[in-house]
């Protein structure tokens, strides 16, 4: 049996995990606890460890892991920027679960635009009163608005194809666009001049943290629409909560929120929020705040467990090479391993 640490185990977790460990013969422990430099000796006498977006795989707890013995660093999600890949290469190997079900994060994205602009969230706090009055629910039609898509990777392909089919006018930016896609691409400052909904589906990298700022929000529409499904730190927080302010931003719908490892995924609901920024933005009408849950349907969760143990099985059968490692032998981690056959060290 392989053993493995699972870190941040959730209820809705384990179950996909257990039956897809068992058909594959690993043995999953299951730790409530998220993966941090004090928690990293939970993990002695594991083979593996399994994580997810919040916990800490930093420089320190990579090289506690190697030191215990651990092989394989398993996320059970497609990002990764809180792991220290550089750091792992040549200790520890990485993988990843590059899709899991597209489909759940851009109909989640396009849940929240329609709640938003057609106030269905008012609408539903004030009918369990019974009070049936419209004033201040007219929102706008979405046929015929442009919506510029940034990232065009499979969540952002097929957020375009419901777009489309909503009869909306669609740009998109993305360093490598999909070739002979029929995506119109434009570049980033045209997409913010132009569109009255912005909605983001790229990593987070260094050159795309806080890419929504200050400056980035003056270049857009009066009234724009933002919608955040794919990493908080894409936009500065006290940025969005000011151009919220001055009305420059008609609206917010966030699924990921910068500071939130140590906030969501837990029930908060007997605390005081010791977080100025998104108590500001959840305290606004125009906001909706989801607490990182657009990956969180029944197929998603399946394909996520399925593939989680079958990166697993595939480092220890295959002489440590699985076709989802994050590599950072060249320096290009997800670019790499598609020129390549083989492990990555």
């Amino acid at each position: 049996m392989i053993k493995t640490a699972f870190y941040d185990a959730k209820a809705y977790d384990m179950p996909s995990f257990i039956k897809f460990g068992n058909l594959k013969g690993i043995e999953f422990k299951f730790l409530e606890t998220k993966l941090s430099a004090d928690t990293v000796e939970l993990a002695r006498g594991c083979d593996a460890v399994c994580v997810f977006v919040n916990d800490t795989v930093s420089k320190e707890v990579i090289d506690r892991l190697y030191d215990i013995g651990v092989k394989i660093i398993a996320l059970r999600c497609a990002g990764y920027n809180n792991v220290d890949v550089e750091q792992a290469y040549g200790k520890i190997h990485v993988v990843h679960v590059p899709a899991y079900s597209p489909y759940a994060v851009a109909e989640h994205a396009m849940a929240l635009l329609l709640t938003s602009i057609r106030r269905i969230h008012k609408a539903y706090n004030r009918t369990r009163d019974f009070n049936f009055s419209l004033n201040g629910l007219t929102g706008f039609d979405l046929h015929g608005k442009t919506i510029g898509v940034i990232g065009t990777g499979k969540i952002g392909r097929i957020l375009i194809d419901i777009c489309e089919g909503f009869g909306m006018n669609v740009i998109a930016y993305d360093l490598y666009p999909a070739k002979d896609s029929g995506i119109t691409y434009v570049p980033l400052d045209e997409l913010y001049e132009r569109s009255d909904i912005i909605s983001l589906h790229c990593p987070l990298t260094d050159d795309t943290r806080h890419m929504i700022d200050e400056k980035a929000i003056s270049k857009m529409k009066k009234g724009v629409v933002i919608v955040n499904t794919s990493r908080g730190a894409l936009i500065n927080g006290e940025a969005l909560v000011d151009g919220l302010m001055e009305r420059k931003v008609g609206a917010a719908c966030l699924d990921v929120y910068e500071e939130e490892a140590d906030i969501f995924f837990e029930d908060r609901s007997g605390h005081i929020l010791n977080d100025d920024v998104l108590s500001r933005l959840i305290s606004m009408p125009n906001v909706i705040v989801t607490s990182h849950q657009a990956f969180l349907t029944e197929e998603a969760l399946e394909n996520i467990a399925e593939t989680t143990v079958n990166n697993i099985i595939s480092f220890f059968e295959n002489d440590g090479r699985c076709d989802n490692e994050l590599c950072y032998r060249c320096g290009k981690i997800e670019q790499c391993k598609k020129q390549r056959n083989q492990k990555c060290f």
